[in-house]
C-alpha cells in the first residue's frame, strides 16, 4: 500500500574515460538488470499485518529520537506497505512523504561494489588486481586486493571511529579523499589481507580512488553509468563535495552532540541536514528514496546487474566474526543475513537499512531521521518488520514462502538496548 506517495595512473585514461563516455548509451554484456522475482500482488497487507509493521516502525522512532520515518515493505505473496511516518523536524507539523530523499550513507558501499563487479565483467579490472596497480605511489597498501576491499578483509583500519565526533560537530567540511584513507591507513591495521572481516569505510575510500583511476571516471558517473540509468533509479544521485543539499522534498536529519570520546551528550541534539558527501565519499555519500532503494536492493540481492560468475562472487561471505551467529556473513559490499541480502547506512543525520530475500521476493527498506542509535538499531528494525512480514498470509492461499532465523522479539529487545537518550523509567 503506498499512502501519502511523494590522475589516472594510465596515461591512457584520458582516452578511456573519452570512449566511456562515448558509449554510456551502448549496450552492456547485461543490458537486462531487472531483479527476476515472484510477482508482487497488487494490494495492501491485511489491516493487522499493516498495523503490526506501523506500531514498529513508529515505536523505533521513540527509541531512536528520530522525528520521521521512511518505510517500504514488499511481500510478493501478500501485499506491501510504502509510507512515512511522524515529521520532518523535531516539533515540526510537516509530514513525512514516502518519495522524500535522504541519505542512505554506508548503503553506498553496495553500490561501489556493484560497479567494481560491473568493471570487472567488461575486462576492465579484475577482482584480484593487486591495489598497487592502480594507486602505485600509496603507501601501506601491499598485498591488498580489490575484493578485499570490498570483503572488508583488507586489515586496513576504519577512520569512522575517531573523526565521528569530528563529523557530527562540523558536518559541512569537505574532506579530501586522502585525507580520509590516510587516517584509516594510520590506524592499528585490524590484521593482514584477507585473514578477517573488519568493516572499514577507509577500504571503500581506497577502492573508489583505484577504481577512479583504473576508469579515468568520475564516482558520479560511474554510478549513474553502473547503477542508476540501468535500473532507472531517477530519484537517486552522488552530488559533489560541496553540493550540502538533499533534493527536495526530504526530511531534516540530526544527530546527538558527541564527546572527544565519541560517548552520546544527551540534549545537544543537532541538525545535520547540510552535510558534505566527502566525509564518506564511495563508502557513504550517495542519496536515495525508498523505491529507489527497493529496485536496487532487489537488483543486488538477485545478481541481476552482474553476469552469473560476477553475483556467485558477490554473494560468496566470510564470517563476521565476534558474537554474530552463523547465518550472518558478508559478501562483496552485501550483507547477508540469513536469506535476506542487503546492507545497512549510518551517517550524521540518518541510519538507513536495506534487505531483500532472492527467492521470495521478501523486501525490507527503512530510513530514520535521526542517526544517533547507528547503523545496527537499522538493522534490527529491518529485520522486525522482516519477520512480521514474512508470517503475511498469501492472498493465494499457500503458505508464505520464506523462514527467517530470528525473531521479531530478538529484534525489539536489541532495538530496546541500543535505546539513544531515553527519559528514566517512572517510580514505582
Amino acid at each position: 500500500m503506498v499512502r501519502g506517495f511523494r590522475g589516472a595512473k594510465r596515461a591512457t585514461a584520458v582516452a578511456l574515460a573519452s570512449l566511456v563516455a562515448v558509449v554510456l548509451g551502448a549496450c552492456t554484456p547485461h543490458a537486462d538488470a531487472t531483479a527476476r522475482l515472484p510477482q508482487q500482488v497488487q494490494g495492501a497487507f491485511p489491516a493487522t499485518i499493516e498495523g503490526r509493521l506501523e506500531t514498529a516502525v513508529t515505536d523505533a522512532m521513540k527509541l531512536a529520537g528520530a522525528s520521521g520515518a521512511l518505510v517500504g515493505v514488499w511481500a510478493p505473496w501478500a501485499g506491501s506497505y510504502v509510507d512515512g511516518l511522524g515529521t520532518t523536524a523535531t516539533k515540526g507539523s510537516n509530514p513525512m512523504t514516502a518519495d522524500m530523499h535522504f541519505r542512505i550513507a554506508t548503503n553506498t558501499t553496495s553500490m561501489t561494489c556493484s560497479v567494481l563487479l560491473s568493471l570487472v565483467d567488461e575486462g576492465k579490472v579484475k577482482l584480484d588486481d593487486p591495489v598497487s596497480l592502480y594507486l602505485p605511489r600509496m603507501i601501506g597498501v601491499d598485498g591488498i586486493t580489490l575484493r578485499e576491499l570490498c570483503q572488508n578483509t583488507s586489515g586496513i583500519g576504519d577512520y569512522a571511529r575517531q573523526l565521528r565526533p569530528v563529523f557530527v560537530a562540523n558536518p559541512t567540511r569537505q574532506w579530501p579523499a586522502m585525507e580520509l584513507l590516510s587516517d584509516g591507513i594510520a590506524t592499528k591495521p585490524a590484521g593482514s589481507p584477507g585473514q578477517l572481516y573488519n568493516a572499514s569505510q577507509a577500504g571503500m575510500v581506497m577502492l573508489g580512488m583505484a577504481l577512479q583511476s583504473a576508469t579515468g571516471m568520475s564516482w558520479s558517473d560511474l554510478y549513474r553509468h553502473y547503477i542508476f540509468d540501468r535500473l532507472g533509479m531517477a530519484h537517486s544521485s552522488f552530488p559533489d563535495a560541496g553540493q550540502l543539499s538533499i533534493p527536495s522534498p526530504h526530511p531534516l536529519g540530526y544527530a546527538t552532540s558527541l564527546d572527544a570520546a565519541g560517548a552520546l551528550q544527551c540534549g545537544t541534539t543537532l541538525d545535520e541536514t547540510s552535510l558534505s558527501p566527502s566525509m564518506g565519499w564511495t563508502a557513504s555519500g550517495a542519496i536515495s528514496t525508498i523505491t529507489d532503494l527497493k529496485t536496487f536492493v532487489q537488483a543486488l540481492a538477485t545478481g541481476s546487474l552482474l553476469s552469473a560468475a560476477a553475483a556467485r562472487a558477490q554473494d560468496t561471505g566470510v564470517p563476521l566474526g565476534g558474537t554474530a551467529p552463523s547465518w550472518q556473513s558478508y559478501g562483496l559490499g552485501m550483507l547477508k543475513l540469513g536469506p535476506l541480502r542487503g546492507n545497512t547506512g549510518e551517517i550524521p543525520g540518518f541510519i538507513s537499512a536495506m534487505f531483500a530475500d532472492p527467492e521470495s521476493g521478501l523486501t525490507v527498506v527503512v530510513a530514520l531521521n535521526n542517526s544517533s542509535a547507528r547503523a545496527g538499531f537499522a538493522q534490527e528494525l529491518a529485520q522486525q518488520l522482516a519477520s512480521i512480514a514474512s508470517k503475511a498470509p498469501s492472498k493465494s492461499g499457500k503458505p508464505a514462502p520464506v523462514a527467517l532465523p530470528w525473531s521479531e522479539a530478538q529484534a525489539v529487545t536489541a532495538m530496546k538496548a541500543a535505546a539513544v537518550c531515553q527519559p528514566p523509567a517512572p517510580k514505582k
